[in-house]
């Protein structure tokens, strides 16, 4: 199976191990249902309304962001499809009505038009643009042809064509176009310039993106996917490719050392569909723990920094926590504590002398919450603790972001609103921030997402 724990990969870079984890891993994981408190229910079923209330039911589309009028994020579609199954599992909706969306954003995908055209077109060679306009599924403006936001939405199409195992014509139809689109996607045409790596993206107007997939951050999955392509697979050896720049990554020493990614979502995304644990390559061999470790180290290293909290920033403690990338109050230079700040939008933040680590006391929920698999001892606290930050808590769960120490009420804001007391919060709800809250709620819990994409078949030359 390409997704299973023990034949994710042929290639010799990659190899899993036995079933146990390494004794520095503190969490036991089994077949078993794990609890959460009461209180964590309502963070679910409210990160699930997001979704089920703000998509488009005539093609499948979910807002990038709301209430703020946007355009789709395709990935935000990707974690859309596996949150209907939670909630078919969790009586919020009926297996029929996620059924019927998932087919209709499925119909979508495979029907939308492709080409190398700059408009009029929703994506080519199998991949989609980042952005499609909410109507009529088409580029959004001159955004990228984009490897990683295709390969979450891809995620969520495979994770259908297990769920939905029925005998019926409907499910049969989902396994049947969740195949096809897969096999559309041409990962080659990433490489066609000769570089050994996979680009991030592509645009009509300019070519490749000059910057490539590797290090190491949230596109892990995008040569999971591109190996195990039943069409067009990438060779054997590109995840050497991938792994080849770790050495300027790793950071800590004995049971903090880690390979880092100063955005907690980089450790998360490709965790939300994959279960990594026990599965090693030559880095994570020689290091002697797996990639689900190194993301729980991750974690408490976030936390660690956010605790120092050598910036000084208000707000910041053991329990409100978590640099990602999010939502921020603006562009600004302003005075703090004696000295000149700067003040980011929308940006990835985390711990600063990690890699793309900014930290301007922007604090986002989901950075925390969709750690929960990796580290709940810490997680769960946290959860509690921002339910009661004021404003942060609303209809669909937790708003993007907030920042207690951003008060300066006479600036024009990008986002948000600005409480006196407490800071900035955030106006926005982020569907790619909604959808790991939820899907690793449904991991913790029994497995969920992990369980149907173990299942999906091997092929390719991964």
């Amino acid at each position: 199976m390409l997704l299973n724990r023990r034949t994710l990969l042929k290639s010799s870079s990659l190899l899993v191990a036995g079933s146990a984890l390494p004794a520095c891993t503190s969490i036991t994981y089994g077949s078993s249902g794990r609890t959460l408190p009461a209180f964590y229910e309502d963070i679910e079923k409210r990160t699930f309304r997001f979704f089920w209330k703000t998509v488009n039911r005539k093609n499948g589309l979910v807002p990038d962001r709301w209430p703020t009028p946007s355009f789709s994020s395709i990935a935000a579609v990707g974690f859309a499809l596996p949150a209907y199954a939670v909630g078919v599992e969790r009586g919020w909706c009926t297996r029929a009505e996620a059924r019927d969306l998932t087919l209709t954003t499925l119909r979508f995908f495979w029907n939308a038009p492709q080409g190398p055209e700059p408009t009029g077109v929703s994506g080519h060679k199998g991949f989609f643009y980042h952005f499609l306009n909410m109507e009529t599924g088409l580029r959004h403006r001159t955004n990228e042809l984009s490897s990683v936001d295709t390969t979450i939405l891809l995620m969520g199409v495979l994770f259908s064509a297990q769920y939905y195992d029925r005998d019926d014509p409907a499910e049969r139809e989902i396994r049947q176009l969740a195949n096809a689109i897969y096999a559309r996607a041409d990962w080659k045409f990433f490489r066609y310039d000769g570089r050994p790596q996979i680009s991030m993206g592509w645009q009509p107007e300019s070519g490749l993106i000059e910057r490539n997939w590797d290090g190491y951050n949230e596109g892990m999955f995008v040569y999971i996917l591109a190996l195990g392509a039943p069409v067009h697979a990438v060779p054997p050896n590109s995840w050497d490719y991938w792994t080849a720049p770790y050495p300027n990554f790793w950071r800590g020493e004995g049971p903090t050392r880690r390979i880092a990614f100063a955005p907690l979502f980089g450790h998360q995304y490709s965790h939300l569909f994959i279960d990594f644990r026990g599965i090693y390559d030559a880095p994570m061999r020689a290091a002697g723990f797996d990639y689900f470790e190194n993301s729980r180290r991750a974690t408490y290293g976030n936390r660690a920094y956010c605790i120092a909290n050598p910036m000084r920033w208000d707000g910041y403690s053991d329990r409100i926590w978590g640099l990602t990338a999010c939502d921020g109050p603006g562009n600004f230079e302003l005075p703090f504590k004696g000295e000149t700040r700067t003040f980011y939008g929308y940006s990835a933040r985390g711990p600063i002398g990690e890699p793309d680590g900014r930290d301007d006391g922007t604090l986002a929920p989901t950075a925390a919450l969709s750690s929960l698999p990796f580290a709940p001892e810490i997680v769960i606290p946290a959860a509690e603790a921002m339910l009661n930050y004021p404003g942060l808590y609303c209809d669909y769960g937790f708003r993007d972001s907030f920042n207690p120490s951003f008060r300066f009420s006479d600036r024009k804001l990008e986002t948000g609103s600005i409480d006196p007391n407490s800071g900035w919060v955030a106006t926005d709800y982020l569907g790619i921030d909604q959808g790991p809250i939820l899907l690793q709620a449904a991991n913790y819990r029994d497995d969920f997402v992990w369980r149907y994409t173990r299942q999906v078949p091997r092929s390719g030359s991964g």
